[in-house]
């Protein structure tokens, strides 16, 4: 196969480990570029297996997804299956609601449902002549010296070694191909756990099909050590995440009854219960998954592996970026296809010195992100700074952009708009003290204090 290569690079033929959606999508680019693409899934076909949407978190498409997905000529037929959410809207445990814009006006992110944006992907994979899917393939070692993997066919029992030329790990957090790496010498990893689990449940559509909450929205429950969110579905219904500890006087640990289960809920989410009639069949059915950050260093070896999306950098999911970053990585790969055609050296290395300080940096925003939503949009004072960084924002739009337009509406690397979020909140901490309403913002004073700061920046 190699022989082969080096005489007709163009039809060589390349291996994706991972028929998820980076690895999905990573095959389309791939072929896109004039490559054979072999790719293998260890689940079963997603069309074909049943509903799986119950266990998944809902996702939430931003531009640099949305960027990803036009490469590929697929973004227009995810738009029809997608909702846009403007906002997102807090409850508190009164039932008041307190909204706030996620960006400038006709900037939204989009709901989408997992499984059913995998399934397109999918079709369009299974269309495309260069790409071969085998699914039901479990990766159970890869030999790098060699260039095989010992790949079981779950679904027959049966093993058999595959040869590769190159290979893409896109296998997820826990990664098989990762793992060969991690044999190997001066391999730097390191995995971290919240002390937080999450599990699904389901607000139900409302009578006659609508929206029991606000449709273009994410509704967000804070309370402090623990929060809930919901992100609605094309069919009225929402797809509800309780983020919560697994040990504690109220934790996973904690619930052990469907009376307990109701009482906690009808104490800490009274609004949300009513519109949750499957609360306990699902919070006892439905799995609790852990929160996982993974961070490693090489993405690559030599010029025959590479790592992509999860297998290189799992991040835990309070930015609604790691599906986006995945997709940014398909991006970039592909841009470096078209500068460097055929040299795989320069691509990899090139790939894994842009993405990593930008990866390294989605995970610390992620973590950020969690608190944030989980402690203190709920804060009058929080939401304050807020309103004042949008007027910042509109009165200096060349030097300010909230961090969050910068992470979700933009496609600024994210090293640097974490950069720029920890500089803007140092100026914010030495302004607010001076503000206590909005309207102090007009004052001569504060004004004179905004225009001080923008003119360092």
């Amino acid at each position: 196969m190699a022989e082969f290569a080096s005489t007709a690079p163009e039809t060589e033929t390349l291996t994706v480990m991972g028929g998820g959606l980076v690895g999905s999508l990573l095959a389309l680019y791939l072929a896109q570029h004039g490559h054979s693409v072999e790719m293998f899934e260890r689940r079963p076909d997603i069309r074909r297996a049943g509903s799986v949407e119950a266990r998944s978190i809902n996702l939430a498409l931003s531009d640099r997804g949305w960027r990803a997905l036009e490469g590929v000529g697929i973004a227009e037929s995810v738009r029809d299956v997608a909702v846009a959410m403007h906002g997102r809207i807090m409850h508190s445990v009164q039932g008041q609601l307190t909204y706030q814009p996620y960006g400038q006006e006709g900037q939204s992110i989009y709901s989408v449902s997992r499984a059913g944006l995998n399934r397109r992907m999918l079709d369009l994979v299974e269309q495309n002549p260069r790409i071969r899917v085998a699914f039901n393939q479990q990766c159970q070692r890869v030999d790098l010296r060699q260039q095989t993997m010992d790949v079981l066919d779950t679904e027959l029992n049966q093993s058999r070694t595959v040869s590769f030329r190159r290979l893409f790990g896109v296998d997820g957090a826990y990664s098989a191909v990762r793992a060969a790496l991690q044999r190997t010498d001066r391999f730097n990893y390191s995995q971290h756990y919240l002390d937080y689990g999450y599990k699904e449940l389901t607000i139900a559509a409302a009578p006659g099909g609508g929206w029991a909450l606000e449709k273009h929205a994410l509704h967000i429950w804070p309370r402090g050590q623990y929060m809930m969110i919901a992100l609605p579905n094309l069919d009225g219904s929402f797809n509800c995440t309780l983020f919560f500890p697994f040990e504690g006087p109220a934790s996973f640990a904690a619930l052990q009854t469907p009376a307990q289960v109701r009482a906690f809920f009808e104490q800490e989410f009274p609004d949300a219960v009513p519109l949750m009639p499957e609360l306990e069949t699902e919070f006892f059915d439905n799995p609790t998954s852990s929160l996982v950050t993974v961070r490693c260093y090489p993405w690559t070896y030599h010029d025959d592996v590479l790592l992509l999306g999860d297998a290189a950098h799992a991040i835990v999911p309070f930015y609604g970026q790691g599906m986006n970053a995945g997709f940014e990585d398909c991006t970039v790969l592909h841009e470096l296809l078209a500068r460097h055609g055929h040299d795989w050296n320069a691509i990899f290395q090139e790939f894994q010195q842009v993405r990593k300080p930008n990866a390294d940096a989605m995970a610390d925003l992620a973590v950020y992100n969690f608190e944030e939503m989980r402690d203190r949009v709920a804060d009058p004072r929080f939401l304050l700074q807020k309103k004042i960084e949008s007027k910042i924002s509109a009165q200096y739009p060349s030097k300010w952009l909230p961090l969050y337009s910068q992470v979700t509406f933009s496609h600024l690397p994210y090293a640097e708009a974490w950069a720029n979020g920890q500089q803007q909140e140092q100026i914010m901490q030495r302004l607010m003290p001076h503000i206590q309403s909005e309207e102090d913002y007009q004052r001569p004073e504060v004004q004179a204090l905004v225009a001080a700061e923008m003119e360092r920046r």
